[in-house]
């Protein structure tokens, strides 16, 4: 490839703007975590521990203190902030690729992305969820704990199910990578074109959202799970998250300053149509939504497909909304942040933990909800953030879960939920 085709090193204002939504996206992250043992729609007993189909691996604790406010959040963040990770994390796969080769590329998503993955699911999930065997538990011994653990059909991996379906993206990103050998240039091309033809190129992928997501809501519904093993995926988003990080990788093949997330690009300068668009389509799903919750028979498949396609077009409004809005806003320095990026991929790691536990220790507390969640939050925050900054200071730690330092040496950084996950 000739050396025009090199994205440039980045360094602009877009750059480090789209840099610090690593640090939004790991406060977001833990946010939505701390808050779920009090969102209103729970019901007043927690989930079985040993009871198919095992809804406390999404709830882990349920209070009986709820705030309805609490429900509105996370579905804001369940609309886009996961597809967001996939969008986020493909923006840099192809500037590593071109640095690195595909088996390099491939080496250090082993080592960065399927090594934590193992090590956390086997290790840090049995501690993260003993407090969720404990609340209905006859037996609170570590011993019987154990014996129900492992009679489960599964093994419950957590937040972590991204890092796997990210090392599948990283695998088939490299494939391409490969495949398209001697014609990288039209990879090129197409990210220039986004910038340049923004608008055919976001609908676009709106409509090549419907097509991927639609079809699998319609004949799984929107909410349920498959998981074998640690493997665990929701069946209506594969297509819908791959189309994210694919799109991804298309958007920052020629470099985050020259494509569609420049500063001065269409999409960052109509940042205010953005800002109005978000939160009108997720009112519209959310409303939706809502009239799909009665008796299955009574839901008329056209208001079920109406319901799906309402998503396909909040996620993509929140998503990008988010970018422009963070290109326009968030270009500035702050030591606290910096702090905040260089440890986001090991907060996101071990931060299940702090929160399950936490909100086990407050059950028998009589604060009001919000008390309870700023608590879990405050206290995820604080631990999670100072003991990946510990073991940070030992270097094959930091060789595998990045403390940002290697990546500024590179003049390369990526966001990340997680930071291992783009760069």
């Amino acid at each position: 490839m000739s050396g025009s085709a090199e994205p440039p090193r980045r360094g602009g204002p877009s750059s480090l703007a789209i840099d610090n939504l690593r640090a939004i996206v790991i406060l977001f992250v833990l946010a939505f975590h701390s808050v779920l043992a009090y969102l209103n729609f729970l019901p007043p007993q927690p989930f079985p521990f040993d009871s198919p189909p095992f809804l406390w691996r999404a709830f882990p604790i349920v209070d009986s203190k709820r705030w309805v406010g609490f429900d509105l959040f996370c579905a804001w963040l369940d609309v886009y902030l996961m597809s967001f990770f996939f969008l986020l994390s493909g923006l840099f796969a192809w500037p590593s690729l071109l640095r690195r080769g595909a088996l390099r590329f491939l080496g250090d998503r082993a080592l960065r992305i399927g090594l934590p993955f193992l090590v956390v699911v086997a290790l840090l999930m049995p501690v993260a969820l003993y407090p969720t065997y404990l609340q209905t538990a006859a037996d609170p011994g570590v011993a019987a704990y154990w014996r129900h653990w492992l009679a489960l059909p599964l093994w419950p991996s957590g937040p972590m199910w991204f890092l796997w379906l990210l090392l599948a993206g990283d695998i088939a990103a490299a494939g391409l990578y490969r495949l398209v050998d001697g014609r990288r240039e039209a990879v090129l091309r197409l990210s220039l074109f986004a910038r340049s033809h923004s608008t055919k190129f976001l609908a676009a992928f709106v409509f090549l959202s419907a097509v991927a997501y639609i079809p699998l809501a319609l004949s799984f519904g929107s909410s349920d799970w498959a998981q074998l093993g640690p493997f665990s995926f929701q069946l209506s988003r594969p297509l819908h998250y791959a189309l994210y990080f694919f799109a991804g990788v298309a958007i920052g093949a020629c470099g985050i300053e020259r494509g569609l997330l420049a500063a001065d690009a269409p999409l960052a300068r109509r940042w205010p149509r953005w800002l109005i668009a978000a939160p009108v389509l997720l009112i519209l799903w959310m409303a939706l939504t809502s009239l799909t919750m009665v008796e299955a028979g009574g839901v008329s498949p056209a208001l079920w497909a109406l319901a799906h396609l309402s998503f396909v077009v909040a996620c993509f409004a929140n998503c990008f909304g988010m970018l422009a809005l963070a290109i326009r806003f968030a270009g500035g320095r702050s030591p606290v942040f910096d702090s905040l990026k260089s440890n986001a991929y090991g907060m996101y790691l071990v931060h299940y933990v702090f929160v399950v536990w936490l909100q086990y220790a407050l059950l028998a507390a009589t604060l009001p909800a919000a008390v309870k969640a700023a608590s879990v939050y405050g206290g995820t925050l604080l631990l999670s953030w100072s003991t990946i900054a510990a073991l940070g200071r030992l270097r094959p730690v930091a060789r595998i879960i990045g403390d940002g330092r290697r990546a500024r040496h590179a003049g390369l950084r990526a966001p990340a939920v997680p930071e291992a996950i783009a760069d």
